[in-house]
C-alpha cells in the first residue's frame, strides 16, 4: 500500500468534504468583527462542540454492538432463525468492521476525517433500514454487514479526528469521549430493547448517523490533515476556529508545518520502510494495545453476559445486563476525568491489573462451585462473588483498557503512515474481537473457570506489555510524541 500523489482534480473531488460550515466561514472572514462575548473565542467550547458532534459515530458503534443482545428471542421467533443462524447475524458486524477497517485509513487520508465519517454514516443508515424491513435472513445479514462496514471506519476515524483537533492538555479526556459514547450506545440498545420491538429498535438505530451527517457541515476539518494536503489557508483557518479567534496559534502552526515538511504528503510509504524504528515501534505499540484490549475477553463477557449471569444464579439476567451497561458508562466517565490528570500509562496499568484480579476472582468462584452443593449457602455466595467479579472486570476495563488504546494509537502514529498503520491496527482489533466473540460461547461450554483463567493470563500479560513498552503521552504535542520515536 502507498499514499498516492494528490492532483488538483483529486482535490476538487474532495471539496464537498472540506466545507467547514458557518464556524469555518466566520473564522476565516469575520474574526476581526467578533465581540468579546462571542463564545466561540473559547477554545474548549469550540473543540468540545466538535467532539460532541463526531461522538454520534461511536454511539452508533455501541448501538450496533448492543442491538443483538435484547433482540435475539424476538428475531429468531419472527424470522424462524436457528441459534447458529442468529449467532452468524451477531458476528457479521465484526466481519463488516474488518472490511471497513482495511478501507478506513485510505478513505480518511483521501477525503479527510469529516468526509470519512460521512461515507461511514451512509451504509449504517441503509443497514438499519434493511434490518427493520427484513422478511428473511438475507436482508438481516446484509444490514448487519453494512452496519459493520460503517462502524469499522468510525472506530478509526473518530479517535484520530479528536486527537488532531484537541489541545494537548485536553486530548486524553476528549479522546475518552469516544469510548464513553460507545458505552452509551450499548446501554441505549439494552434499555430500549426492553420496551420496543426489534424493528422499531432498528429504526431508532438510524438516528445517530442521521443527525451526524448534517452536523458534520458545522465543524472544521482536521487542521493536521489539511496541512498534510498542502491546504495552508484552510489549515490555519481551521486551527484558528478550534483555538479561538483571540488565540495566538503561530507556535502550533509552525510545529505542524515542521512535522508535515519532514513527512511530505507526496512521499510513498512501503511495507519495507516499516522496518525503521520510528515506524515499527509505534505501530507495534498501537497494534499490541488494541489486540490485548480484545484478548481480555471483554466482547465475550458482554455478548454472553446473560448466559454468564444465569450460570452464576442470577434470575433476572436482562436487568443485570442493563446494569452492566450502566457500570460501563460510569467507569468510562471516570476515565474521561482522570486521563489528563494521572496519565495514560498509569491508568492502563491500574486497569489491566484490576481486570487480572477480577478475572482471578471469577475463575476461582466458578472452579469452587464445581465442588459445592447447589443447595448450600456456600454455593450461593460463590454465585454472588462471580457476579461481583464480572462487574468489577467490566468496570476496570472501562477505566483504562477500553478507551486509552484508541487514544494512544491516534497519538503515536506518524502522520505519513497514519492511514496505513491505523488501518492495520484497527483491522487487528476487529479480527481479534471476531475471534473472541466466536470462541467465547464454546469456551464457556467447555469450562467457565478455564475461560476466565485464560482471559486472566492475557490481562496479566497486558500489565507487563504496558509497563515495559508503552510511553506516557500526557501533555505532549503530537509532533513531539512522534519525533521521540526517531
Amino acid at each position: 500500500m502507498s499514499f498516492r500523489d494528490e492532483s488538483e482534480e483529486g482535490r476538487d473531488l474532495r471539496k464537498p468534504f472540506l466545507h467547514t460550515g458557518s464556524w469555518y466561514r466566520m473564522g476565516s472572514r469575520q474574526s476581526s468583527m467578533m465581540g468579546s462575548s462571542q463564545v466561540i473565542r473559547d477554545s474548549s467550547i469550540s473543540v468540545v462542540a466538535c467532539v460532541l458532534i463526531v461522538a454520534l459515530g461511536p454511539i452508533q458503534f455501541g448501538f450496533t454492538s448492543g442491538y443483538s443482545s435484547p433482540t435475539q428471542t424476538a428475531i429468531t421467533s419472527d424470522l424462524g432463525l436457528s441459534v447458529s443462524e442468529y449467532s452468524l447475524f451477531g458476528s457479521l458486524s465484526n466481519v463488516g468492521a474488518m472490511v471497513g477497517a482495511i478501507a478506513s485509513g485510505q478513505i480518511s487520508e483521501y477525503v479527510g476525517r469529516k468526509g470519512s465519517l460521512m461515507i461511514a454514516a451512509i451504509p449504517n443508515i441503509i443497514g438499519w433500514l434493511a434490518i427493520s424491513f427484513a422478511r428473511d435472513y438475507s436482508f438481516l445479514y446484509m444490514g448487519r454487514l453494512l452496519e459493520g462496514f460503517g462502524v469499522g471506519i468510525i472506530s478509526y476515524t473518530v479517535p484520530v479526528y479528536i486527537s488532531e483537533i484537541a489541545p494537548q492538555n485536553m486530548r486524553g479526556g476528549l479522546g475518552s469521549v469516544n469510548q464513553l459514547s460507545v458505552t452509551i450506545g450499548i446501554m441505549l440498545a439494552y434499555v430500549l430493547g426492553l420496551f420496543v420491538e426489534w424493528r422499531i429498535l432498528a429504526v431508532l438505530g438510524m438516528l445517530p448517523c442521521t443527525i451526524l451527517i448534517p452536523g458534520l457541515f458545522f465543524i472544521p476539518e482536521s487542521p493536521r490533515w489539511l496541512a498534510k494536503m498542502g491546504m495552508t489557508e484552510e489549515f490555519e483557518a481551521s486551527l484558528q476556529v478550534l483555538r479561538g479567534f483571540d488565540t495566538d496559534i503561530s507556535v502550533e502552526v509552525n510545529e505542524i508545518k515542521r512535522s508535515v515538511a519532514s513527512t511530505s504528503k507526496r512521499s510513498t510509504i512501503r511495507f519495507a520502510e516499516l522496518k525503521q524504528r520510528r515506524y515499527w515501534f509505534p505501530l507495534t505499540i498501537g497494534i499490541g494495545l488494541l489486540v490485548l484490549q480484545q484478548l481480555s475477553g471483554i466482547n465475550g463477557v458482554l455478548f454472553y453476559s446473560s448466559t454468564i449471569f444465569e450460570t452464576a444464579g442470577v434470575t433476572s439476567s436482562n436487568a443485570a445486563t442493563c446494569g452492566l451497561g450502566a457500570v460501563q458508562v460510569l467507569a468510562t466517565g471516570v476515565t474521561l476525568w482522570f486521563v489528563d490528570r494521572s496519565g495514560r500509562r498509569l491508568l492502563l496499568i491500574i486497569s489491566s491489573s484490576g481486570m487480572t484480579v477480577s478475572l482471578l476472582i471469577v475463575a476461582a468462584s466458578f472452579y469452587l462451585k464445581d465442588f459445592a452443593s447447589e443447595d448450600s449457602t456456600f454455593y450461593n455466595v460463590l454465585g454472588i462473588v462471580s457476579v461481583v467479579g464480572v462487574v468489577a472486570m467490566v468496570a476496570t476495563f472501562s477505566l483504562g483498557i477500553g478507551a486509552i488504546p484508541w487514544i494512544i494509537m491516534s497519538e503515536i502514529l506518524p502522520i505519513n503512515i497514519k492511514g496505513l498503520a491505523g488501518s492495520i491496527a484497527t483491522l487487528a482489533n476487529w479480527f481479534i474481537a471476531w475471534v473472541v466473540t466466536m470462541t467465547a460461547n464454546l469456551l464457556l461450554d467447555w469450562s467457565s473457570a478455564g475461560t476466565f483463567t485464560i482471559y486472566m493470563v492475557l490481562c496479566a500479560f497486558t500489565v507487563v506489555f504496558v509497563t515495559l513498552w508503552v510511553p506516557e503521552t500526557k501533555g505532549r504535542a503530537l509532533e513531539e510524541i512522534q519525533f521521540s520515536f526517531r
